[in-house]
């Protein structure tokens, strides 16, 4: 049952990973309210597409940390904090891609003052900054936990360890030559740089789950 939990967990990881890609290739820049309308429904899209994806990686981080878990339980600790940055995600797509655009279309059915529809666009855009940088957080922490938690049990291959690492090494030096994570672009390479490691991590899944079936059957 673990083993068949561990593929399961880690093609979920891809599978999450792989649509968080595709929602960043498709999700639009912003701009002004009436651009904003104009382009509602790629919003709305990508941004569903998003949430979608988010309940495949939170299966996958609760099967990679069931798979880490050792006596201090620490894995488990590190699944708690994904899944708060994931809520944080789920809140920050939900009022910029899903509530704002439907708010902003039905605001243009009546006359409002342009100053308010700025402070209600204006204050969408901090809570989505604000989710954006608890999502960012929370991830570097689980992942940091994690790839120490991999290359002491070394129940994965240490190298998806010392890739986790790297990256947020790399991102360590992005925010020193301060590099924004929470404009699209910079989210962009954020979410490039996650799923690149989810991806692998959950290959290496794979690979193990296979290998322990193949172990048990002989």
């Amino acid at each position: 049952m673990h083993k068949s939990f561990t593929k399961s967990s880690g093609v979920s990881l891809c599978f999450g990973s792989l649509i968080s890609v595709i929602t960043m290739t498709l999700h639009p820049a912003g701009g002004s309210v009436e651009h904003i309308i104009r382009i509602q429904n790629v919003l709305v899209f990508s941004h569903s597409l998003g949430i979608a994806c988010l309940p495949f990686i939170g299966f996958g981080a609760l099967g990679l940390s069931c798979l880490l878990q050792t006596n201090s339980k620490t894995s488990l600790l590190s699944f708690f904090v994904f899944c708060l940055g994931l809520v944080a995600a789920m809140i920050a797509a939900t009022v910029n891609g899903l509530v704002l655009p439907q708010f902003l279309s039905d605001l243009t059915a009546r006359p409002v003052e342009k100053s308010i529809v700025n402070a209600i666009v204006s204050y969408g855009h901090h809570i989505n900054v604000s989710m954006a940088n608890i999502f960012i957080f929370a991830t570097c922490v689980s992942i940091l936990i994690w790839c120490v938690l991999i290359i002491q049990t070394q129940n994965l291959p240490k190298a998806a360890g010392y890739l986790g690492l790297s990256l947020l090494g790399f991102g360590l030096i992005c925010l020193l030559l301060n590099v924004s994570f929470t404009n699209l672009y910079g989210f962009r390479i954020f979410v490039a740089g996650l799923a690149t490691w989810l991806t692998s991590t959950g290959i290496q899944m794979i690979r193990k789950g296979k290998s322990e079936n193949k172990h048990a059957g002989s």
